[in-house]
This record gives structure tokens, C-alpha cells and sequence, in this order.
């Protein structure tokens, strides 16, 4: 039996438990879940252990404040989190939640449900609402919920709770981050992402927890683009996601299976790469604000925000108390989104330039050539038509090529560094290195097969760059 509903009232039999939030929610509307809230009248605590001797599967605290607990599945297939009932009453429990959706309850062993605030019906009505007017003042964090839940389950926030949660969304800044990014990156994973986006600007919210998304309103920009940094971003990401729901096929249709496998692949933090490119799709140009300058004629610059786009989406993701790898996925994709376009003046493209490109941007070729064509989709100003047929153009001889590298990896050398010190007498590891970057470049462009080949490259290039050295 694999039914938590069922496992859980069997090992807490006579004990009072009820079935709470996003499971009754849930089931009203015909959705699966394997978490299932519990708020029990007897100690939390021993309820969690009953119901692990149960299942055999682990149970650990949650909060030590709070004291809740989880028990999960050996299989981790299905959870369920314990909390005590709290205000002394099922019903003063109920009263202290978010939103009238998620304050309806069951008994676990069966009976009527319970629900003192009409969550069922603002449910059927398509309706957000708060149980009562301290719902966020208690936990601000809950702001960022109410868009997630929004976009999730297409509902429509009324005034009254609009109103609540812009009054308090700023104090989403004093929040535990990591239980922001938590919320943060199911909305940006989920379906309505760029309405979402649009709610949190409504509320107040990005300023709180993404001033710096929030910086990029009003920032101009040249005669190339149609809208401003904000719009633009909003756009990118738009089309960020068209390439990631199409796996890329309108580039390389014939690929389309190997796009789709790099973007399912797990990444860090919950999150796979399709939707680290959404994120990457957010951020890449959110160092604007911070680089802009002017020409003579008064058009805008945004020199280096590239390079200052990595640094400020490290910096976003580490107050996020996000992992390092995905800082350092989303910073590359920020530092290199640029790359691809500067290759079109280079076209046709050598093999030594495709490997340059392909080279630097490892190990996110694949995701940034992506977020490459969803910024230039995006930019629809002066002579745009023509701009962006030129980079789809290139984009379609370089995925095919990203796709390759990423698949082959790290290829055996030609010779290995310590044979060519050997070989050429060299004692300096940079020289070594240098050679040895060079051999694989030229055997990526085909102009050297085999281990004599790298040898007399070497040696030639040893030879020019003695003959070249001043006396």
C-alpha cells in the first residue's frame, strides 16, 4: 500500500489529525499530491514517530519553533509534514493561515470538512483570498506565495487582498532568502511566468526581494532595441521559454530531441537547465542601471555589463542563498550572452573561431546559444528584420556544433603536456599550457590529426616565438 492518506490513518488511529491546505485544496480540484498537512491535537513529535515505524521511512523536525515534523516514504515517493494544532482549536488554527484555500480541513478518519472561511467556494469562483487582515503582516513571505498560487492555479487575487499584501511586501526583504528562492523558483519554473512577474510589480514585490530587476524600469536604450531594459527583459524571457517548450526546433529541428534532454537535465537547487535559462533569460542584462553611459550624440552605452552582469547575478543568487553551481550556471550565461552575436561580423565562420566561442562559454554552449537568440528575437528597433535573420542564421551552424561539444566532452589529448616537455626541453608550465591549448585548438579546426602533428606544431611554434624575441 503506497497511499500516505491511507498509511497515515492507520498509524494514528484514535488519535484527532486532520488533513489540512494544499491536499484538500488539491483535491477539490482533481490534482494529485503526494504531501500530504497534518495538524494533530497530541504531540506532533509522537505522531511523526508513529507514523515512521509505520512506513520504515525517516522522520525529522522541522521547526523547532513551530514544532512541526516530517515523515517521508522509504522510497521518498510521498511526505507528510505534522504540526500541532495551533490557538488551541481546529478553528483558531485555520484563522491563522495564508489564504481561504488553503484553511480547509478534513478529519483523516473521515466526516465532513471543515471550512469556516469559504475556501471551497472562492475556489470554484477562481478566487485568492486572505482568511484575515494580519495574513501577511504574520509572515510576508506569504506575498510571494500569493503570486505563486496565482499563477499556479489561475486565480485572481481580490482588491481587498491586493491591498493587504502591497502593504506588506516589503517586508518580504527581512524573510529568510532561502525560504524566498524556494517560492521564488517554482513561480519562475511554473507556466505564466512573465504575468507573475508582472503580479510581484503590481504588489510592490520585486523591489522587496529583485530591486535590481525592479532598477531596470524606464532605463532607455539605443535605436537597435524597441523597449526599454524592464519590457526587454520581460521579452527575452518570453522567448527564452518558446525555445525551451520547442527544445530549439525552429534552429536545428533535427536536434530537437538533444535540446530537450540538456534543458530536462537536473542542474542545482530543484531546478534543470531549462529553467536555469529562464533564470538566466531574468538576469542577463540586470547590470545596465549600473554601466550606463552616453555617447556624444546622448544614446546610451551599456559598456561591461557582461562582465558586471556575472558579478550582480552572483551576488542576486548568493543573497538567495542559492548553491554555488547554480551561481556560477546562471553568471556564465550572463557573462557570455554577448558572444554569439559578435560572431556574426566573423562569418563565415572559420573552425578556429567556432572553437574559440564554443571553448569559453563551456560548459553552458548549449544554454547561452539559446539565450543568445532569444535577446536578439527580442530586440526589435532599427533594422531589426535583417539582425536577426543574420543571427538566427549563425545560431543554426552553431547549436548543431554546441550540441556536439557538449556530447563528446573532454577528448583524450594528442600528446600529453609532460611528453611535450620532455619532447622540447620546456620547464615552464605556462609554456606547456599554452602549447598544449594551441594544439587543441588547431586539431578542432582539423590542421592537426596526430601526436606528430601536435609535436611539430609545438616545436614551430616554439621555433617563431624565439625567432620573433628581441635580442
Amino acid at each position: 500500500m503506497n497511499d500516505p492518506r491511507a498509511i497515515a490513518r492507520e498509524a494514528l488511529a484514535g488519535r484527532s489529525a486532520w488533513l489540512v491546505g494544499g491536499a484538500v485544496r488539491d483535491a477539490l480540484l482533481r490534482r494529485p499530491t503526494a504531501d500530504l498537512d497534518l495538524v494533530v491535537a497530541d504531540d506532533a513529535k509522537g505522531c511523526a514517530r508513529a507514523l515512521a515505524r509505520a512506513v520504515g521511512g525517516p522522520a525529522f523536525e522541522l521547526s523547532d519553533a513551530f514544532g512541526s515534523w516530517r515523515v517521508m516514504a522509504p522510497d521518498r515517493s510521498w511526505q507528510v509534514d505534522l504540526s500541532p494544532l495551533r490557538g488551541g482549536s481546529l478553528d483558531d488554527d485555520l484563522a491563522l493561515r495564508d489564504f481561504t484555500i488553503n484553511a480547509i480541513a478534513e478529519p483523516l478518519d473521515g466526516g465532513e470538512r471543515v471550512d469556516p472561511h469559504g475556501g471551497a467556494q472562492d475556489l470554484a469562483a477562481g478566487r485568492l483570498r486572505a482568511v484575515g487582515p494580519r495574513a501577511f503582516a504574520d509572515d510576508p513571505l506569504r506575498v510571494v506565495r500569493l503570486v505563486r498560487l496565482a499563477q499556479g492555479l489561475r486565480l485572481v487575487p481580490d482588491a481587498e487582498t491586493i491591498a493587504l499584501a502591497r502593504a506588506s511586501a516589503p517586508g518580504a526583504a527581512t524573510v529568510a532568502q532561502e525560504r524566498v528562492f524556494a517560492e521564488l523558483r517554482r513561480i519562475i519554473a511554473g507556466d505564466g511566468v512573465v504575468a507573475a512577474l508582472r503580479l510581484m510589480d503590481e504588489l510592490g514585490l520585486t523591489a522587496a526581494i529583485l530591486p535590481e530587476l525592479a532598477a531596470l524600469h524606464g532605463v532607455e536604450q539605443n535605436r537597435y532595441h524597441h523597449a526599454d531594459v524592464h519590457a526587454h527583459t520581460l521579452e527575452v524571457l518570453e522567448q527564452a521559454i518558446a525555445l525551451q517548450v520547442e527544445a530549439g526546433a525552429a534552429l536545428a529541428p533535427e536536434h530537437a530531441d538533444d535540446v530537450r534532454a540538456v534543458l530536462a537535465e537536473p542542474l542545482a537547487d530543484e531546478l534543470d537547465r531549462g529553467t536555469a535559462l529562464r533564470l538566466g533569460a531574468l538576469l542577463h542584462d540586470v547590470a545596465k542601471p549600473v554601466t550606463l553611459g552616453r555617447r556624444d550624440d546622448g544614446s546610451p552605452t551599456f559598456l561591461g555589463h557582461d562582465r558586471a552582469g556575472a558579478e550582480l547575478a552572483r551576488e542576486i543568487l548568493t543573497r538567495l542563498r542559492a548553491s554555488e553551481k547554480l551561481k556560477a550556471h546562471v553568471a556564465a550565461l550572463t557573462r557570455h550572452h554577448l558572444r554569439l552575436g559578435f560572431l556574426v561580423h566573423e562569418r563565415p565562420l572559420s573552425r578556429r573561431a567556432l572553437y574559440g566561442y564554443l571553448r569559453t562559454c563551456e560548459p553552458v554552449e548549449v544554454d547561452v546559444t539559446l539565450l543568445s537568440v532569444a535577446d536578439r528575437l527580442a530586440t526589435r528597433g532599427r533594422k531589426a528584420r535583417e539582425s536577426i535573420a543574420k543571427h538566427l542564421d549563425l545560431a543554426r551552424e552553431v547549436l548543431p556544433a554546441a550540441l556536439h561539444w557538449r556530447a563528446e566532452g573532454a577528448r583524450a589529448p594528442l600528446i600529453r603536456g609532460d611528453v611535450l616537455a620532455a619532447e622540447l626541453g620546456l620547464d615552464d608550465g605556462r609554456e606547456i599550457g599554452r602549447l598544449l591549448a594551441e594544439i587543441d585548438e588547431a586539431r578542432f579546426a582539423g590542421e592537426v590529426r596526430t601526436r606528430d602533428d601536435a609535436l611539430a606544431l609545438a616545436a614551430r611554434l616554439r621555433r617563431d616565438e624565439e625567432a620573433e624575441a628581441p635580442e
